[in-house]
């Protein structure tokens, strides 16, 4: 390669660099990297589900409507082709994000359900798989916010000029993100309570009122 050549490259790497080239290609990583670990847990969950779902039947077969909504939130979520193109496509991400928000509420009505079976509340498998849906929940949660965070990292960096030319120059577009108006809401992890129901007593009567003895007569 020639000194011409060579000052091409530099002057081209200089030029890349000054138009924000090597930002957009870290937010771009990161919001892979971010995404790869949302995936992650996802499916962290949804390897739970069906030994949840199995051990409830166990003590509680007549929650049917309930055990089945999970399970097909479940399969709707599977039938979904999560893959790493998938931000790019805002309608596929507000169908995944869907079917996601989906099966936490079918969990959520589920947890709520048995409470009403003491025996499965005390059976030591169900009690960790609670333990590890609670775990998985709160990691979800994690994930799902440092995803937010990289996306809006990235789009802000092809948005803003000089980058914004460069990201047309190679084709960067904006990616979905996760945005709901109940984020707040559905981003809190079910909760699992393995404290007993506090004992019942009985309430305290006052002490009915002493009247006055009546005035002697005259």
């Amino acid at each position: 390669m020639g000194k011409f050549a060579l000052a091409l490259v530099a002057v081209a790497g200089l030029f890349l660099s000054g138009c924000g080239y090597n930002t957009i290609q870290t937010t771009d990583e990161q919001t892979k990297a971010a995404w790869s670990e949302v995936l992650n847990q996802y499916q962290r969950r949804a390897d739970l589900i069906p030994n949840l779902v199995k051990t409830v039947q166990g003590y509680a077969a007549q929650e049917q409507t309930v055990l089945l909504g999970v399970t097909e939130a479940r399969a709707k979520v599977g039938s979904i082709q999560a893959t790493p193109e998938l931000v790019n496509d805002a309608a596929a991400m507000a169908k995944f994000q869907a079917a996601q928000s989906q099966l936490t509420s079918a969990l959520s009505r589920l947890l709520v359900v048995t409470e009403n079976y003491p025996q499965l509340k005390s059976d030591q498998n169900f009690r960790d798989l609670q333990a590890q849906l609670e775990g998985t929940e709160n990691r979800i949660t994690v994930a799902r916010n440092r995803y937010i965070q990289s996306v809006q990292t990235y789009n802000l960096a092809i948005r803003s000029f000089p980058s914004n030319l460069t990201a047309m120059m190679f084709g960067y577009k904006t990616k979905a993100n996760f945005s709901v108006e109940n984020e707040a809401a559905i981003s809190k992890p079910p909760s699992v309570d393995f404290a007993p129901p506090p004992a019942q007593t009985p309430a305290t009567q006052p002490p009915p009122a002493t009247q006055p003895p009546p005035a002697p007569a005259h």
